[in-house]
């Protein structure tokens, strides 16, 4: 296994210089990194062909030939090399713009070459620039004939004459000396059940394949190996934390809740709604730890299920607080859950960092003494000077925008830790939550509340900006209010996009201050104006809201019925999903339109034809984590929890669920590994896990 450590610039064809740029261009510093650099393709070099069998531009060919001349052409800047490759049936023009003199010299006349390369046209001729050539004594002699692999490669390295070629040669010469290195990891009687070849062999066929039946073997087992360390971790932490993590018993559904449920709730909950509460009251009842994921679309009723489980706490003699990422979230959390609980004997408080400091001292004073019951805010709840009496149960709203740390101190509010429910509002594609939150408990709220209407999305370019202002007027004039949403707050010029300023007043121009009121709110202004700004929308003062994206997560306004986003290529599918759900709230039908340029990239047409064919947040997941990647919708501080080398979350669903059962199943026969036969998988389990602390504890 030490040789899997050695240096890079130790293998030989490196060198010093080489071994610089492999580690700064791909992070290649040890034989280890290289064998786990994988070929992202392969292309087939069983075939060969003709000159005059070329007919397309569209795939590489391989072709047998001599070049018969070599030319330099063109002036000092602009000099390019050329050759004449010749077959037995034609020839076609080779051509060069960099490296000319290295090449110059090191290119032999009238020896059969293996040229290997995408064919373009110039002149009503095929050419090839840069091809790939091999002189055809030394492609005999090399084993990268039939599938070879295609390595990741970057533009400085391909500057410096360091392909994805030469990727494959290095590991070429680099696997004959890790026969050995490689022991199995898992018992026979594992790897029979699960289908798995050996692990040494599949190192080998992922590089150099055989066939392509091989290489699916190959990969399979290579990315089983990652999905399955990666759940080993995240069960085995789950498993420790239900062990060892005891929390407090709500062995009680008392008056508060049971009045709530019967008296007051202000519709019927829905089947999965209720589903989620089962789950939770399960978790609390009986003294372990709770900390469980609530995921639910936009307007699918998870504030409701978070304030019945701070009812169960409050009627087992506990404390609540839920803490949101922003002010205008807090605020807007504090009094619709003032309203809800209005009948009931039950303080609520809010406390962000605009409270004011006579405000501050009777809070922390009724929060210490234990007469306030549920404390509502930002990040401001987890400051230290914030102590409460008896802290049962943590609600955290749009998990995303906190950091792990933050949360962590929530811990520390209590001789126990208080129960942890996680609500987000981005559906999270189930691969990625298995991955991700597989130490969490998930719940999942995936129905609407009856009587919802499904928000109707058009995709309007803006050519059509006036039909657009003649459909808000109509909908204002039956007594309707209007979002507009636009990226940017001021111009750009690298970005030829409408701003923020410039949309306020054509919207001020199309919709004159005689007849109609218009409010702007964006995240530059102060809290106080802001606030001030969404009040006067909220009560229906003002019929427009001009607004950049600081209202995805803000006003609850029922009777906003149109929700306009402009330039919407700019904005994630995610934040598109969230920006239509402030709209929808009403029993009116409610419609998103996306206004656009008429140049759209391929990913931008993608994500706006998804907004208009469905309002499923879970679907609309799926697609935005196969255009952005699991990392990136992660954020930056999650992705690094993934650091897959081969296995896809997007493409390998099946294998991360084999690996996940297979997990499950032998920490169930052995939680410690501590089998003989497991001795394998717990010492690579081990080389794999360089804990620093136990982050995935706190979520």
């Amino acid at each position: 296994m030490q040789i899997l450590q050695t240096p890079i610039e130790y293998l030989k064809g490196v060198g010093p210089a080489k071994a610089d740029l492999l580690k700064k261009e791909l992070r290649i510093f040890t034989y280890r990194d290289l064998l786990n650099l994988f070929p992202f393709r392969y292309v087939d070099r069983s075939r060969f062909y003709k000159i005059n069998e070329i007919s397309s531009t569209e795939t590489e060919v391989q072709i047998i030939g001599k070049i018969t001349k070599l030319e330099e052409v063109g002036a000092a800047r602009a000099k390019r090399l050329t050759a004449h490759f010749v077959d037995e049936t034609g020839s076609v023009e080779l051509v060069w713009f960099k490296g000319l003199k290295w090449l110059k010299n090191s290119l032999k006349l009238n020896q059969p070459y293996v040229l290997f390369a995408k064919p373009s046209m110039f002149n009503n001729r095929y050419n090839f620039a840069h091809p790939d050539l091999e002189l055809l004594e030394e492609f005999k002699a090399s084993p990268l004939q039939g599938l070879q692999p295609v390595y990741p490669s970057t533009e400085k390295l391909n500057g410096r004459n360091i392909n994805a070629r030469t990727l494959a040669k290095l590991t070429q010469t680099l696997l004959p000396q890790l026969k050995g290195a490689l022991p199995e990891i898992y018992p026979p009687e594992f790897l029979k059940e699960n289908g798995l070849a050996p692990r040494e062999a599949s190192y080998f066929e992922v590089h150099f394949p055989k066939n392509v039946e091989r290489l699916e073997k190959a990969g399979y087992r290579l990315k089983f190996d990652e999905f399955f360390m990666l759940q080993l971790d995240m069960i085995r932490q789950k498993k420790i934390h239900q062990i060892k993590q005891r929390g407090f018993a709500f062995s009680a559904l008392g008056e508060n809740f049971n009045n709530f449920y019967n008296n007051e709730l202000p519709f019927e909950l829905t089947g999965a709604q209720k589903k989620v509460l089962k789950e939770i009251r399960k978790d609390i009842m009986h003294g372990l730890h709770m900390n469980r994921l609530v995921q639910g679309d936009v307007g699918s009723g998870k504030t409701i299920v978070a304030l019945m489980c701070m009812l169960m706490a409050i009627d087992n003699g506990f404390q609540a607080c839920l803490m949101a990422p922003t002010e205008i979230l807090a605020t807007q959390h504090y009094n619709g859950l003032k309203e809800l609980v209005e009948n009931l004997p039950v303080e609520i408080a809010l406390l962000t960092g605009s409270t004011k400091a006579a405000a501050r001292r009777e809070l922390h004073a009724k929060l210490e003494d234990g007469s306030l019951h549920i404390l509502i805010g930002t990040h401001a709840l987890i400051e230290d000077k914030v102590k409460y009496k008896n802290l049962g149960m943590a609600v955290i709203d749009e998990q995303h925008r906190f950091g792990v740390a933050q949360r962590a101190q929530l811990w520390k509010k209590n001789t126990l830790p208080p129960h942890i429910l996680i609500m987000t509002a981005t559906p999270i594609p189930r691969t990625l939550a298995m991955s991700v939150y597989g130490n969490l408990d998930i719940s999942v709220i995936d129905e609407l509340p009856p009587g919802r209407k499904p928000i109707t999305t058009v995709h309007r370019y803006d050519s059509n900006r006036l039909k657009v202002f003649g459909f808000m007027k109509d909908e204002i004039a039956i007594g309707r209010q209007v979002y507009v949403v636009y990226p940017l707050i001021e111009e750009s010029k690298q970005m030829d996009y409408k701003d923020l300023q410039d949309g306020y007043e054509s919207i001020v121009r199309a919709f004159p201050k005689s007849d109609y009121q218009v409010s702007i709110v964006h995240g530059k202004m102060k809290a106080t104006d802001k606030e001030w700004e969404m009040q006067r929308f909220a009560k229906g003062e003002t019929q427009i809201m001009v607004a950049t994206t600081v209202i995805e997560v803000g006003v609850n306004v029922p009777n906003a019925s149109v929700m306009v986003i402009e330039s919407a290529e700019r904005f994630g599918l995610s934040q598109l999903h969230q920006l239509r759900g402030r709209v929808g709230r009403g029993a009116e039908q409610s419609f998103c339109i996306l206004m656009t340029s008429h140049k759209l990239s391929s990913d931008a047409k993608t994500r706006i034809k998804t907004m208009v064919r469905t309002n499923d947040g879970f679907e609309i997941s799926e697609v935005d984590m196969k255009l952005r990647g699991p990392g990136d919708l992660m954020g930056t501080r999650q992705s690094g929890i993934l650091n897959l080398k081969i296995a896809d979350l997007m493409k390998d669903g099946a294998i991360l669920e084999q690996a996940r059962n297979a997990a499950i199943n032998l920490l169930e026969k052995d939680p410690q590994l501590q089998q003989p036969e497991h001795y394998g998988i717990l010492q690579h389990f081990n080389s794999q896990v360089k804990r620093k602390m136990q982050w995935g504890r706190i979520s």
